[in-house]
C-alpha cells in the first residue's frame, strides 16, 4: 500500500465525486479510478459504492476513511516536526550553570528562549563548576554551559557574556564585617574557604589577587560548590572571595563586602565546536537577538 493510494481515496471520499477529486489532485480521472481500485484490491474489500450518478462510502469505506485521515494527519505532523528539529526550532536543550549564574542569568536566558523559540524545552543543570561543565559539553551531556573561563582546548566555543568583580564573603560576626572600606591585603592573615576542584577558575583569580597584594591565601577549608562554601563561612571557619553574583545566595551568618585590589572574573557561554547542532545554532542566535550574547562575540556554527 502506497501513501498516494490513501491520499487518492481520501480525496474521493470527501468529494464523493471522481471528477472533482481528480481536479483537486491534479490527476487524470482514469488514473485516479485505477489507484482506488488498486487499494480496494489490496485490502480485499469494497470501499466505495459507485453508481452512474453518485459515489458513496461503504461501511468499510467509512471506517477506512477515518483511519486514513488519522494516518495522513499523523504523518504530516511528523514531517513538520522533523523539519522544525532540522531548523533548530524545537527539541530539548540541556544547559549548565556555574555557581550562582543560574540566579543571575537563567531568568533572562529562559525568557529569551521562550519568546523566540517557544517549542524548545530547557533542562537546567545548576551549580556546576566549570570543569564539570566542560566534561558535560565534551561528552554531549550538555548542549550549552554558562561557565568561568579559561577553558583549555579548541574543541569548545567560549564567548564572554559578563565580567564580575570579586567580593569578600565574611562571617557576620567577623571583625571586618563592619569596616567601611576593605582591601585584599586586609584578609592576608585569614583562613580561606576555597573550591575543592583544583581547576576552579574562581580559585585561580583569588590566588592571583592575593599574590598581587603580597601574600598567598591560607587554604584552610574546601567546598565542592558555592552553597557549601557559604555554609562553612557562616560557621565561622574562614573567609572567601567570590564573584559578585554570589550575593544572590543570601544565607544567615554571611555578609558580603566590596573589596578593592581584586581581579575581575569573566562569565561565558560555551558550546561544542565539533558537534554542530541546528538547535544550538538557533539558541545562540536567539541569545544574540536578546543582547544576552554580544553580537561581536558570535561565532558561526556550521
Amino acid at each position: 500500500m502506497e501513501l498516494r493510494h490513501l491520499r487518492h481515496f481520501v480525496a474521493v471520499a470527501e468529494t464523493r465525486h471522481f471528477g472533482q477529486a481528480a481536479k483537486r489532485l491534479y490527476l487524470a480521472q482514469p488514473a485516479l479510478s485505477q489507484s482506488v481500485r488498486q487499494l480496494e484490491t489490496e485490502l480485499g474489500v469494497t470501499l466505495l459504492a459507485r453508481t452512474t450518478r453518485q459515489v458513496s462510502l461503504t461501511p468499510a469505506g467509512e471506517f477506512f476513511y477515518r483511519e486514513a485521515v488519522r494516518l495522513l494527519s499523523g504523518l504530516e505532523d511528523s514531517v513538520q516536526g522533523v523539519r522544525r528539529i532540522d531548523e533548530g526550532r524545537t527539541g530539548l536543550v540541556r544547559i549548565g550553570f556555574t555557581g550562582t549564574a543560574a540566579f543571575d542569568r537563567l531568568p533572562a536566558i529562559a525568557r529569551a528562549l521562550r519568546q523566540r523559540l517557544p517549542e524548545v524545552v530547557l533542562e537546567v543543570h545548576g551549580d556546576l563548576l566549570t570543569p564539570a561543565q566542560v566534561d558535560g559539553l565534551r561528552s554531549n551531556e550538555l548542549d550549552l554551559a554558562v561557565l568561568r573561563p579559561p577553558v583549555a582546548g579548541n574543541d569548545l566555543v567560549v564567548r564572554t557574556i559578563a565580567t564580575e568583580s570579586l567580593v569578600l564573603a565574611l562571617p557576620a560576626d567577623h571583625r571586618l564585617a563592619q569596616e567601611p572600606a576593605l582591601e585584599v591585603l586586609d584578609v592576608s592573615y585569614e583562613s580561606f574557604v576555597m573550591y575543592s576542584d583544583t581547576h576552579s577558575a574562581v580559585n585561580d583569580v583569588v590566588v592571583r589577587s592575593c599574590r598581587a597584594a603580597g601574600f598567598t591565601p591560607r587554604r584552610e577549608h574546601e567546598a565542592p560548590d558555592t552553597s557549601v562554601l557559604l555554609a562553612l563561612i557562616a560557621a565561622g571557619l574562614g573567609v572567601a572571595m567570590v564573584p559578585e553574583s554570589v550575593r544572590a545566595m543570601k544565607l544567615d551568618g554571611v555578609v558580603f563586602r566590596d573589596v578593592t585590589g581584586a581581579d575581575a572574573i569573566d562569565l561565558a557561554l560555551a558550546w561544542n565546536r565539533t558537534e554542530p547542532s541546528p538547535l544550538v545554532a538557533s539558541l545562540v542566535r536567539a541569545l544574540e537577538d536578546a543582547d544576552i550574547l554580544p553580537t561581536t562575540y558570535i561565532e558561526a556554527i556550521s
